[in-house]
C-alpha cells in the first residue's frame, strides 16, 4: 500500500511537471511566433526598409518608410489622448472616489476595454470620419487613444492602491492637503509602475488594425500634417498580406517582424521599470 507521504511526492512531482510543460509551451510559442517571421521575412530588412517609400509592384528597394511614420504620429496622437485622461481618471478612482461611483466607473471601463477594436473602429468612423467626410491621421489616433484609457485608467488605479496609507497619513499628518498628498507623495511612489502601464497600454494599440481600416485608412506616400489619410505598419501589412503579390508578402513578413520587436521592446522596457521599483522598494 502506497503510503500518505509517497502519495503526495507523487502528486508533487506531477504537478510540477505539469506546470513546467505549460510554462515551457507558452514560452515556446512566442519563440515560435518570432523565429517563423525572422525565418520569413528577416532578409526582407534593409536600410531602404526603414528610408523608402514602398516601390511599385515589379520593382525592388522599396520600403515601410511612412508607414513607419504614421505609426509614430498614431500613437503619439493615441498618447496625448489615452495617457492624461486614463491617469487622472485612475487616480480620482484610487484616492477621491466613493464606493458607487468607482464601482460604476470600473464596470464602465472594463466594458469598454471588452469592445472588439473593430466596433471601436466603426464609431469613430462615425462620429469623426464621415462628418469630416475624409480619413485622417487625427481619427485614427483617436481611436486608439480611447482603445487606451480604460488600460491606463485600470492600470494607474491598481498601482496607486499599491501604496501604502502609511504614506498618505504621513503626508497629511505633515498638513499637507488631499490633493498634495496625491501630487507629492503617493504618485511619485506609483510613478514606475503607472509608468510600466502606460507603456503596456501603448503596447496594446500599437498592433491594431481594424480601427485604422475605418479611420487612418492608408496612405502609399508620406502624409504630412494630421488631416490627410496616413498610412501604418498593421494596415499595411495587412494591405500587403492579402496581395497577389510574392515579394509583398516577404514584406508583409519583415514589417510584421518589425512590428513584434517593437511591441517586445516596449514589454521588456516596462517589466524592467516595475522589477527596478520592487527591487528598490525591498532595499
Amino acid at each position: 500500500m502506497i503510503s500518505y507521504r509517497s502519495r503526495r511526492k507523487a502528486i508533487n512531482i506531477i504537478m510540477f511537471t505539469l506546470t513546467g510543460i505549460c510554462t515551457f509551451i507558452a514560452i515556446a510559442v512566442l519563440f515560435f511566433i518570432l523565429g517563423y517571421l525572422v525565418w520569413q521575412g528577416g532578409h526582407a530588412l534593409s536600410w531602404n526598409f526603414f528610408t523608402k517609400l514602398p516601390a511599385p509592384v515589379g520593382e525592388t528597394g522599396g520600403g515601410f518608410a511612412n508607414s513607419i511614420l504614421g505609426s509614430a504620429k498614431l500613437l503619439l496622437l493615441a498618447a496625448l489622448i489615452g495617457i492624461p485622461i486614463g491617469f487622472l481618471a485612475g487616480v480620482y478612482l484610487a484616492e477621491f472616489s466613493g464606493t458607487k461611483p468607482a464601482f460604476v466607473v470600473r464596470y464602465t471601463a472594463d466594458l469598454l476595454n471588452g469592445v472588439p477594436s473593430i466596433v471601436m473602429g466603426i464609431f469613430a468612423y462615425a462620429i469623426i470620419v464621415l462628418p469630416m467626410g475624409h480619413f485622417s491621421t487625427l481619427a485614427g489616433g483617436i481611436a486608439l487613444g480611447v482603445m487606451m484609457v480604460p488600460i491606463a485608467l485600470r492600470s494607474t488605479e491598481e498601482f496607486l492602491r499599491s501604496v501604502p496609507n502609511s504614506l498618505r497619513e504621513g503626508a497629511l499628518a505633515l498638513g499637507a492637503t488631499k490633493w498634495k498628498a496625491v501630487a507629492t507623495v503617493v504618485v511619485p511612489a506609483a510613478l514606475p509602475g503607472i509608468t510600466t502601464g502606460l507603456m503596456l497600454a501603448l503596447a496594446r494599440v500599437a498592433g491594431e488594425t481594424a480601427p485604422l481600416l475605418f479611420t487612418a485608412f492608408g496612405n502609399q506616400f508620406w502624409s504630412p500634417g494630421w488631416n490627410q489619410p496616413t498610412a501604418s505598419l498593421p494596415t499595411t501589412i495587412y494591405q500587403y498580406a492579402i496581395s497577389p503579390y510574392e515579394e509583398w508578402h516577404q514584406e508583409a513578413w519583415a514589417a510584421g517582424l518589425v512590428l513584434l520587436l517593437l511591441v517586445l521592446a516596449t514589454n521588456i522596457a516596462g517589466r524592467f521599470i516595475l522589477r527596478r521599483q520592487i527591487h528598490t522598494s525591498r532595499g
